[in-house]
């Protein structure tokens, strides 16, 4: 076992030379910056470094790891990846699919799926094609990505969650103090969802089929009779266990009232329940 003092020096270390890199302008960038590059990159595909990180005072955004991300795609030309002659793949040398090894634990389903080295997937994942996890996510342990799913970049996904169907998690790598999209433990993102802009899934929350949250989508909690919103401060945040579902809202203005226009929310309708547990417990024997 590592010793945890060296690995914070060498962590420490490696954030100051990410730092004195960014700052330098590419076509003074070297094979110095490179090797320092390919460290940091190993340490995100490790997931000894973090986009995002829990602490005391909530989640914190750990701006220096996007930098070295933005500062992979300075360093890196474009390589060939193709498996076959018609079938070609062109993408930066500096972020390569990753190479899964039976060792780590991760099912990948054949079919087309892919992970960018310097993602971060624990052991017990699942991934059913096709399916992408981008530069610089977090995927922790027992998640299911399922068919046609993105982690976009810099995403933290907690344990036990489901990303159904065609669920869209964004990324975000500039500008780089941006939050990235949290999902915590045990949610369940329904079908086709869109979740974006920093928002904020708390632990074991529900989101139904087909609802899309956003930094400018107003959420109605019928349960607590409040508005959620983003802030300036604060991003988009669902809480623990609410299940929110696709709903409407009536347009403002004359134009609106005479066409009876409404627009997209989001609708809070219940916090979970063992009814709800049950309905959305996940098949083990997927698994």
């Amino acid at each position: 076992m590592s010793d945890p003092s060296v690995d914070k020096q060498s962590i420490e270390k490696t954030r100051e030379l990410i730092e004195g890199f960014f700052s330098v302008a590419p076509m003074e960038l070297g094979d110095e910056a490179l090797r320092i590059f390919e460290a940091f990159r190993h340490l995100l595909t490790e997931g000894r470094i973090r986009a995002a990180e829990l602490g005391s005072q909530g989640w914190l955004v750990n701006h220096w790891v996007k930098k070295g991300i933005l500062l992979g795609f300075r360093l890196g030309g474009i390589t060939d990846y193709s498996i076959h002659p018609t079938f070609g793949f062109f993408d930066k040398q500096s972020f390569p699919p990753r190479q899964l090894r039976e060792e780590d634990a991760v099912r990948v389903v054949p079919g087309g799926s892919s992970i960018r080295e310097g993602a971060y997937v624990a052991p017990g994942v699942v991934c059913m094609p096709p399916m992408f996890v981008n530069v610089g996510a977090y995927v922790d342990e027992e998640t299911m990505i399922d068919s046609h799913a993105l982690v976009g970049s810099c995403a933290q996904v907690g344990k036990r969650v489901h990303l159904s169907a065609g669920a869209q998690i964004g990324g975000v790598l500039e500008p780089v103090g941006a939050r990235p999209v949290i999902i915590e433990d045990e949610v369940l993102i329904g079908g086709n969802c869109g979740v974006y802009e920093g928002t904020l899934v708390q632990r074991g929350a529900v989101v139904a089929a087909g609802t899309i949250l956003t930094r400018s989508v107003s959420v109605y909690d019928l349960v607590r009779e409040k508005l959620i919103k983003a802030t300036d401060a604060e991003p988009l945040t669902i809480p623990s266990g609410a299940v929110v579902v696709p709903g409407s809202r009536p347009a403002r203005g004359g134009f609106a009232l005479k066409h009876s226009l409404s627009v997209a929310t989001a609708i809070i309708v219940k916090y979970r329940d063992p009814g709800t547990d049950a309905a959305v417990e996940l098949e083990e024997a997927l698994r």
